[in-house]
């Protein structure tokens, strides 16, 4: 018999990573509600945007405002990206609760995103963590393209575990390891996850899986057999990267929920308030969501 845990959490990233490939532009009021919605369903994290260059995702330019703006429940951890000292004056002039720095494992990957090399990038994101302890903020850390880039090929785990302890070396309060174009298979996870037990501190892990190639869930199985009870996950299967082609919609967490009330997992996650958010996002955007979850609302409506 496989052993499950009883519960697992799920940080919901949807508000940021799964509108910020979506090329309709949300209006303010629409993004403040949405996440409103998702407040009232049970998270304890909602990942809310991005203080990034407006240039660079336009998508994410009201952050300041959306975070003014959002209805702020007791018990959820407000929290959003931020690519440098500037993001993140801007993260704390609105007083979020935890900051994201990010980066790649691919260093082609990494100068697509942010331009600039992996070596690059270890000292501005080390100031930005530095500076954020100071002012009493949690710091997580993202490593995309760990199990494949759309630019380099396959990744040297040895390579993902180099950029994983630098950030962990840093004082990250958790590290995010990411399929951000969707190739990672269950066998290719579990000796992935193997290797980095050498490492990395499993207690501080999370896993954050794309569903292109429709593996996000199985890969999620094999995780949690690692004992990993973490994993980022956007509402409907919204998202995507700007700059990863074919990076297709993340792991959706109408799907993911369903999945582990079914097994008897514990996520603290309200399905028919997760259900109403959904509806409620596919309507501002005028499509269809991708998730399981969703085609069976959308034919029940019909």
């Amino acid at each position: 018999m496989l052993e499950w845990p009883e519960k697992v959490t799920i940080k919901e990233v949807g508000p940021r990573d799964g509108l910020q490939n979506e090329s309709v532009e949300v209006p303010l009021q629409d993004k403040v509600a949405w996440i409103n919605l998702l407040s009232d369903a049970g998270y304890s994290y909602i990942e809310f945007s991005s203080f990034v260059h407006p240039k660079w995702i336009p998508q994410l330019k009201d952050a300041k405002e959306v975070a003014a703006m959002i209805s702020r429940k007791k018990g959820i951890t407000y929290a959003a990206l931020v690519p440098n000292r500037k993001g993140l004056e801007g993260a704390i002039d609105t007083d979020v609760d935890e900051v994201s720095v990010f980066m790649s494992a691919s260093d082609t990957h990494n100068k697509k995103n942010i331009n600039k090399s992996i070596e690059e990038t270890y000292p501005i994101l080390k100031e930005v963590v530095q500076e954020a302890k100071l002012e009493g903020k949690s710091v997580r850390g993202y490593v995309s393209t760990v199990f494949g880039c759309p630019y380099e090929g396959a990744i040297d785990t040895d390579q993902v575990a180099r950029v994983s302890e630098r950030l962990l070396d840093m004082g990250i309060d958790e590290l995010s390891l990411g399929d951000t174009i969707g190739v990672a298979n269950p066998r290719q996870v579990d000796q992935a996850l193997h290797e980095w037990k050498q490492w990395l501190p499993f207690d501080k892990l999370a896993m954050h899986f794309h569903n292109t190639r429709g593996m996000a869930l199985s890969n999620v199985l094999v995780s949690m057999q690692h004992n990993i009870t973490t994993f980022d996950a956007s509402l409907g299967g919204l998202g995507g990267c700007p700059y990863a082609k074919g990076a297709s919609g993340n792991l959706a967490t109408d799907d993911l929920v369903h999945m582990l009330h079914q097994m008897g997992i514990e996520t603290g996650i309200d399905e028919e308030k997760l259900k109403e958010a959904a509806v409620y996002i596919q309507r501002v955007l005028n499509k269809s969501l991708p998730s399981h979850q969703m085609q069976v609302v959308n034919k029940e409506r019909v």
